[in-house]
């Protein structure tokens, strides 16, 4: 069973994103989203931790990491100009990363993020 963050829970895709989760057997342990959309969520995985503040949530997902719980994997389904900044935070924190599409607004951040899988050795 793989262990996943969600990012952007109320988007109109991230309920598609639970439903695939839950349907290959995995487990969504925690979210985020600044909007409330745990209901949304319980539907799928009522035990994740839920967040509405970045630093916490990256306080949290540091802390199962440094407890031996880290993340497999990080769904971003965020607003656009956020993909960036959230595949980052995904790959340095030791997850690979699931991203809807565009995966960046800009031509050139592609080259930074693949530098930035290298050195996390993750995808």
């Amino acid at each position: 069973m793989k262990r996943f963050a969600l990012i952007g829970a109320a988007g109109f895709i991230a309920p598609r994103h639970m439903k695939a989760i839950k349907d290959t057997g995995n487990d969504l342990v925690a979210a985020l989203d600044t909007f409330d959309s745990v209901g949304i969520m319980d539907s799928f995985f009522p035990n994740a931790d839920f967040f509405t503040e970045y630093e916490r949530f990256d306080r949290h997902i540091d802390k199962l990491r440094r407890n031996g719980k880290p993340l497999d994997y990080v769904s971003i389904c965020s607003p656009n100009y956020l993909h960036d900044a959230h595949i980052r935070f995904g790959l340095r924190s030791g997850a690979d990363v699931i991203c809807e599409k565009p995966l960046v607004l800009n031509p050139w951040n592609v080259d930074a993020l693949k530098q930035i899988e290298a050195e996390s050795d993750n995808k």
